[in-house]
């Protein structure tokens, strides 16, 4: 926290003194999000019988990439923490979409606070430039710097309660404003249906008529129903259509309000079909790495499993104890040897680091396609999956690859991007801005 305020502290000083460069095409900028949603399903939508108006005519009207790389994994909340700070997982610290909880403390909890977030984002970069900023349902913004107008994703229990904690750490009296002025009531962040995408996308309409400077807009519904149905699947294709109406109406609300808008459309990961739950943590309960109580709950444990779909870090109680890291590393070895477990590589802590994931990390099991991490310690070692699609593999399988589009003032049409480095897209945003991210970890991608 207190680099990331040094950061911005520095930020400041740069836009006071104009140390800047100079910023070619400087506008407004409306940042969407579209969980889960592949790079082909734009580009071969006909093939594989979608119609996406919206979509295609912002692709050819603006740059698109082939792919985005992703971070290390390939989950919602690492990947948008990215996407809004420039930085990979290991930096950011946001390496997984659940909070590290062997013993179930903490009820299920994610991610949701910005406090968590080691390094500046762009709502901080944008404030500091003098810019106005809102959010709507963005991963990761509960209680964030530099939102001025904040709807932050949170849900607990899916109760009437959930609505009150919203409207609780959302910007205070907005909820209430929107609602009037939309005349529906918000709709609950545990709502990851595509009609809660719709009246989300009311309310972000609603904000762009303030003409923000910077606007973040998440969308679950593609992947809600992937994760449910499976890539590809009939049911994830109509999502996609009817997502791609919401994108319309959004683009058509923000440039009626700012005509100079860039519009940036990206999406977080790609997905694999899946058949498989594999219980990873078997073999530590039978090491004694792992100790289950009466309840069988974990009461005690000296690694731990911190799955994350297709991969899964592996957590030690001593990090640097030479023989506890020995112990597990042999573990592993066995399991990668079996081929029950369906593991396609075992990364150690310098493989870990290098790629950008959790430095919490001692080890990450990475699956095979088709294979994802189990939850249940008292599962067999294989059991028939309940999701029909998954992600969180690793970023360097193509499948995992996600979608970024760029359309605005001096953006060429048609302009390929190729291949691009996810953490090159916020610094791009920055400069579209007039700001910066000092902390960015790759060059500008547009």
């Amino acid at each position: 926290m207190r680099r990331a305020l040094a950061a911005i502290a520095g930020l400041a000083a740069m836009l006071a003194a104009g140390a800047l460069p100079a910023v070619a095409h400087a506008s407004p900028v409306l940042l969407i999000s579209l969980d889960g949603l592949r790079p082909d399903d734009i580009a071969q939508a006909r093939a594989r019988g979608m119609t996406l108006p919206a979509l295609t005519a912002l692709s050819a009207e603006g740059a698109h990439a082939q792919g985005v790389v992703g971070v290390l994994p390939t989950l919602t909340y690492p990947s948008h923490t990215t996407l809004i700070t420039g930085v990979a997982p290991g930096k950011h610290g946001i390496s997984n979409n659940l909070t590290f909880d062997p013993e179930q403390k903490n009820q299920g909890g994610w991610y949701w606070y910005t406090s968590d977030v080691r390094v500046p984002t762009l709502w901080q970069a944008a404030h500091a430039a003098g810019l106005k900023t809102a959010n709507v349902h963005w991963p990761v913004s509960v209680g964030a710097a530099g939102i001025d107008a904040n709807l932050p994703q949170i849900w607990r229990t899916g109760t009437a309660d959930d609505a009150k904690l919203l409207t609780a750490l959302a910007t205070p009296g907005l909820v209430a404003r929107l609602e009037k002025t939309v005349g529906a009531p918000y709709p609950q962040g545990i709502d990851e249906s595509v009609a809660g995408d719709r009246g989300r996308v009311a309310f972000a309409k609603a904000l762009l008529a303030e003409k923000p400077g910077f606007t973040t807009v998440y969308m679950a519904g593609i992947d809600h129903i992937e994760h449910l149905n499976g890539p590809g699947s009939p049911e994830a294709r109509r999502a996609i259509e009817e997502t791609d109406a919401l994108v319309g109406d959004l683009v058509r609300a923000a440039r009626a309000a700012m005509p100079d808008v860039t519009v940036v459309l990206v999406s977080d990961h790609g997905f694999l079909p899946i058949d498989t739950d594999i219980n990873l943590f078997r073999p530590f309960l039978d090491a004694g790495l792992i100790t289950l109580g009466a309840d069988g709950k974990v009461s005690d444990w000296q690694a731990m499993p911190w799955v994350a779909g297709g991969t899964a870090a592996i957590r030690l109680a001593r990090p640097d104890d030479a023989a506890l890291v020995e112990k597990v590393r042999g573990v592993l070895a066995r399991m990668a040897a079996d081929p029950a477990y369906r593991i396609d590589r075992i990364l150690d802590r310098a493989a870990v680091a290098k790629a950008g994931g959790a430095s919490e990390a001692s080890f990450m099991i990475a699956m095979k396609p088709g294979a994802e991490t189990g939850r249940d310690p008292a599962a067999a070692i294989a059991t028939p999956s309940k999701y029909r699609g998954m992600h969180g593999y690793v970023p360097w399988d193509p499948a995992m690859r996600s979608t970024l589009i760029v359309a605005g003032p001096g953006i060429a049409a048609g302009r390929d991007l190729g291949i691009v480095d996810m953490r090159a897209i916020a610094p791009a945003i920055a400069r579209r801005l007039g700001a910066a991210l000092p902390d960015a970890e790759a060059p500008p991608a547009f």
